[in-house]
């Protein structure tokens, strides 16, 4: 088993080192600072599993949890708050742990994720409970954030999806479907490769095949395709708060 652990205070992630050192069946262990560096050490490190903090400076453990690459590493949370425990249970965390970390708390939680890697459970999208603000987005080394409001459309390349924000359109390592139960109802499929952002719906233009177009807010336009054209205008009527 892999571990990062993900913390901003040095004491925090010196104590589950040691914790960590007391138990067999650990491969390798490394450490982030924040949620730009967690993010960074993921895709260079591919830990089976995260021990997160949540309250970091700039971004929150929260907001890492919902831009991990697809398929995503495990995540317990160590926090000294116990008011994040909801949520972090909606973002679908192994478990929770309150600091200072408990030695027989952090034992029952390597148990379980022993438990998920050796029957090779995938992780699960987070619920709609935990809606992101923000995704965070690293490429060639930066790591861009990207506010989910900015989001026109989605759309994939490859193993990645293409966040078109007005300014550009950063990949996140994620499937289409993956990433649409992370930021919930407010992004409807439009297409086979795409899904839309229904704030910024302006028009939904079709010819007579079905197929056409969607025209966004600001001018830009995403593909739509016949068999998903239904789906559409079933979610734009719904009021904004059902989404």
């Amino acid at each position: 088993m892999r571990i990062l652990i993900v913390d901003d205070e040095r004491p925090a992630r010196d104590r589950l080192h040691r914790l960590l050192a007391a138990h067999e069946g650990i491969a390798a262990v490394d450490e982030a600072r924040d949620g730009i560096e967690a993010l960074a050490k993921v895709a260079a490190f591919q830990p089976d599993a995260l021990l997160l903090d949540i309250q970091m400076p700039g971004i929150g453990g929260l907001e890492v949890a919902a831009s991990l690459p697809d398929p995503a590493p495990h995540v317990v949370f160590v926090t000294a708050h116990d008011e994040f425990a909801l949520r972090a249970f909606d973002a679908n965390a192994i478990d929770y742990l309150l600091k200072p970390c408990d030695p027989a708390r952090l034992a029952r939680a390597l148990a379980r994720l022993r438990e998920r890697l050796a029957s090779r459970v995938p992780v699960p999208a987070p619920a709609a409970g935990l809606l992101p603000n923000r995704l965070l987005v690293t490429e060639r080394g930066v790591t861009r954030i990207v506010r989910v409001a900015d989001i026109r459309w989605l759309e994939t390349a490859d193993n990645y999806v293409a966040l078109h924000d007005g300014t550009g359109a950063p990949l996140l390592r994620q499937t289409l479907a993956g990433l649409m139960a992370t930021l919930g109802p407010a992004f409807a499929r439009c297409h086979r490769r795409a899904a839309v952002h229904l704030p910024w719906v302006a028009r939904v233009v079709a010819n007579d095949k079905g197929d056409g177009h969607i025209e966004l807010a600001d001018g830009t336009t995403a593909p739509l395709s016949r068999q998903y054209r239904s789906t559409v205008l079933a979610a734009l009527a719904q009021p904004p708060a059902s989404r």
